[in-house]
């Protein structure tokens, strides 16, 4: 069914390249920016976000900062409009498997629907959105190379960050979720609907595991993994093959 109102190229709008990065906060977008070299490259309002721009096209470009499942889907289906085909999306999450620390990194091999933007897009709350699988191998490969705890498997994408109970938590704990988060399954369904490829990565900012809320936002771990992480994704798409699949 054809939607009424769609994201639109006007003659204002960039030609964006294939890829494109998305950092859910402001920090990680400002130490992408940094890392990217593109501090002094051509930026934009983006909505309520910023976009940078590769210099003379090329390379990725890097939108951010955005939250919830709502206005993610909403920035993506605007670059997607511009000419992105291949979306690297950064964020925080909340661990809920014992397993997972704070520091840790998580790469979500699926979204377990919990929003209410994946149903627009085709699928139903409690299904499991999935990204890309070559991005996911390529990304797994990265991971590989960096001195930081890191887990693949599911994560638990809410729009109410405020109602994560403990009857909740037990759920999805005895389901094998890895962590909790707000905006990956809502990317994982638009980009599949838009036949487009996306990947995600996440890291672990807070832990939810024994029903307790134990933040890390100041913890080292978190601090350190993140600046490592930024560093080697820069690296990463400094490859001119790293948006192909």
């Amino acid at each position: 069914m054809t939607a009424i109102v769609n994201p639109v190229k006007n003659r204002n709008s960039p030609q964006l390249g294939p890829v494109a990065v998305m950092a859910a906060t402001q920090p990680d977008f400002k130490d992408l920016r940094a890392a990217l070299a593109m501090d002094g490259q051509r930026q934009r309002p983006l909505y309520m976000s910023r976009l940078c721009l590769p210099d003379k096209g090329h390379g990725p470009c890097l939108a951010g900062p955005m939250i919830g499942a709502p206005y993610a889907v909403m920035v993506m289906e605007t670059l997607i409009a511009w000419g992105a085909k291949t979306f690297l999306f950064l964020g925080w999450c909340g661990a809920i498997s014992p397993q997972v620390r704070t520091g840790d990194i998580v790469l979500p091999t699926g979204g377990m629907i919990d929003e209410g933007t994946s149903p627009h897009y085709g699928m139903a709350g409690g299904q499991i959105a999935r990204p890309s699988a070559p991005l996911v191998k390529k990304v797994s490969a990265l991971l590989e190379t960096l001195d930081v705890p890191w887990h693949a498997g599911h994560v638990w994408t809410t729009d109410a960050i405020y109602r994560e109970t403990e009857a909740a938590v037990r759920r999805h704990q005895g389901q094998g979720v890895l962590a909790v988060e707000m905006e990956t399954s809502a990317l994982f369904a638009a980009a599949a609907f838009r036949g487009v490829e996306v990947v995600s990565l996440l890291v672990v900012s807070d832990e939810l595991s024994s029903l307790t809320w134990c933040p890390g936002f100041k913890d080292s771990r978190f601090v350190d993994s993140r600046r490592t992480l930024v560093t080697a994704l820069a690296a990463f798409l400094s490859d001119p093959e790293a948006g192909e699949s």
